[in-house]
């Protein structure tokens, strides 16, 4: 089995975000990677870091490499986070850290089933739960798996990718991440195979986040760690694709804007205020030496907000 190792990105930019205070609570909702977990708690005196995660080898690690720190890891879905907290007793936090990415050790772990550039079975469950991968490929009909791919995945090829799936699973099982990646191959016109990034990327990551549910989860989790963030508190959240940095930028900008009258209204007479601040205009991005030294990170976007 691969060791667990993940490299934790942009780590000052969100710890610096965070604006911990020694005596605060914090939430890392995925807290597998433990390194940006173990920097809010080596800040921390009174206060104290809950990490969650749903996988767990990644909870496993974390507890072992958090022991002596201001810090208790659950093994829950971040979703799930608000209910947790609230049975050991926390009704409030001064921050949260959702980092949503993928980690390392979950996509050079073959046996995940994670990665196209391992051949394995075609898992990508994070909690090791539910139905896989090979499951949905197997049962979807055209219609839905082409609504997954293209819906989740961006993939301009969805049809013809999902018609190749329905057409080989009449004659085999589709069970490892190989098979895929040859049928999504075999979908992609030649002159699209030629161009640098793997046909398969957009495909894999469509079927992870559909076997996860990850918009949903975090949609969940949006405002309910809003809700429980005391004033002048602050969400920070790393995301690695337009769909979830699409909500993200959306969730932060209704939750800004001061006036909901209609546009046409001449004056303000909702009398509205803003309920947070948009710390970051723009979304934070690793500089040149990180992208360089860590190729994951090239994708990812961080956001901060702060409740007033």
């Amino acid at each position: 089995m691969t060791e667990f190792s993940h490299k934790s990105i942009m780590l000052n930019q969100c710890i610096e975000g965070l604006n911990i205070k020694p005596d605060g609570i914090y939430v890392d909702g995925t807290c597998g990677g433990r390194g940006h977990s173990k920097e809010i708690a080596k800040r921390l005196t009174t206060g104290r870091l809950y990490g969650f995660d749903q996988d767990p080898d990644a909870v496993a690690v974390a507890t072992e490499r958090l022991r002596g720190l201001p810090a208790t890891v659950i093994h829950e879905n971040f979703r799930n986070a608000k209910a947790a907290l609230h049975k050991l007793g926390v009704e409030k936090i001064d921050g949260v850290l959702l980092d949503l990415g993928v980690s390392s050790y979950q996509l050079d772990a073959a046996e995940r089933g994670f990665s196209y550039n391992n051949d394995a079975y075609l898992d990508m469950r994070m909690s090791k739960e539910g139905p896989s991968a090979a499951d949905l490929v197997n049962t979807l009909p055209l219609q839905d798996l082409t609504d997954v791919l293209r819906n989740y995945g961006e993939e301009k090829f969805a049809y013809q990718i999902a018609k190749k799936i329905v057409a080989r699973r009449r004659d085999e099982a589709i069970t490892t991440t190989k098979q895929l990646s040859d049928i999504v191959n075999s979908a992609y016109p030649a002159a699209e195979r030629r161009k640098a990034k793997n046909p398969s990327r957009k495909t894999f990551q469509a079927l992870r986040i559909e076997v996860n549910d990850e918009l949903g989860a975090l949609e969940d989790a949006l405002d309910e760690f809003f809700e429980m963030l005391n004033p002048g508190g602050r969400m920070c959240i790393m995301t690695f694709h337009s769909l979830e940095d699409r909500m993200v930028k959306q969730y932060y900008k209704k939750l800004a804007v001061k006036c909901t009258c209609p546009p046409e209204y001449p004056i303000c007479v909702c009398g509205g205020k803003a309920k947070a601040e948009i710390i970051t205009r723009k979304p934070i991005e690793a500089d040149r030496r990180e992208q360089e030294e860590n190729r994951r990170s090239r994708s990812a976007k961080l956001r901060i907000l702060e409740k007033l």
